[in-house]
């Protein structure tokens, strides 16, 4: 079967079928999800005049024209929008999508998506310069909030077998602004947020501006809460399938800054060496 858009374009459609054509042309994501009378009501046609348009184009009525609509979306699409930041929302959306069993190979498609889009949204060239701010800063801070904690806690273990002062904000029995009363203009900050966004990290961010400190932002897009805090910033989309946020993509972007950190800090092999050498006493092998 052609695609959507190619059927509408070959279509011979009045001049109303032609605005309702445009509309879910241009709204895919919204018109999948509307009915009949939504879709009438928004455009000021008949509702009868959405169902003569379904069948014109080749369908049975305007249910099977919308399951149509609704599986070409999410076949481009892979995935639910980071922006619906509530899980709620998220699993509902999903419940209207296709009900096939091949999540797997949905979510590997997803999430080489996501990768694809690091390289395609920054540049080397800032992997390089946010590296060479976490090396030459005399201390080193990181903030995440709820389930972005998982890639601030990572990148902590490697990036403290690398340089020196190194601080996790996030502990049971302090707050951030604790962790950072300290924080200068020599230092600099690593923050990790993706949605739904915490005041706590954008407190944070706030307070490591006030002081000069350097701030890295590594989130989903230039438009979220704490991209305009962001000395330099990474972006790069959490969207999935389901109503959680997927971080293939933000663990590579953090693997990748490690990596290049590796190259660039002095003395790793030394503090390695000391690391292991207590790590064996506690049976760590």
């Amino acid at each position: 079967m052609k695609d959507m858009k190619e059927l509408l374009h070959s279509a011979h459609l009045t001049k109303t079928q032609r605005i309702i054509a445009e509309y879910v042309l241009d709204n895919a994501s919204e018109a999948c999800f509307m009915t009949s009378t939504e879709i009438a009501l928004k455009l000021g046609v008949s509702e009868s005049s959405v169902i003569r348009f379904s069948r014109t184009i080749g369908f049975d009525g305007f249910m099977d024209f919308q399951k149509a609509l609704r599986k070409e979306y999410q076949d481009k699409v892979l995935s639910i929008s980071s922006s619906i930041t509530i899980p709620s929302q998220r699993i509902a959306k999903q419940a209207k999508l296709d009900n096939s069993s091949d999540y797997i190979n949905r979510h590997f498609k997803n999430a080489a998506h996501n990768l694809e889009e690091i390289f395609i949204q920054n540049s080397i060239e800032t992997f390089e310069k946010a590296a060479d701010l976490i090396v030459s800063s005399k201390h080193k801070y990181i903030a995440a909030t709820r389930g972005n904690i998982c890639l601030a806690d990572f990148f902590l273990l490697y990036l403290k077998q690398m340089v020196p002062h190194v601080t996790m904000t996030t502990t049971t029995s302090m707050s951030p602004i604790d962790h950072m009363c300290n924080i200068s203009q020599t230092d600099c900050l690593v923050l990790f947020s993706f949605p739904r966004y915490s005041s706590q990290d954008e407190v944070t961010a706030e307070m490591a501006r006030d002081a000069g400190a350097s701030i890295i932002v590594i989130t989903d897009k230039p438009s979220s809460l704490l991209a305009q805090y962001a000395d330099i910033l990474l972006t790069v989309p959490v969207d999935s399938n389901t109503f959680f946020n997927s971080m293939i993509g933000p663990q590579f972007v953090t693997e990748s800054l490690l990596e290049i950190i590796s190259h660039k800090a002095k003395g790793i092999e030394k503090r390695l060496n000391t690391i292991d050498k207590y790590l064996n006493k506690l049976g760590n092998y």
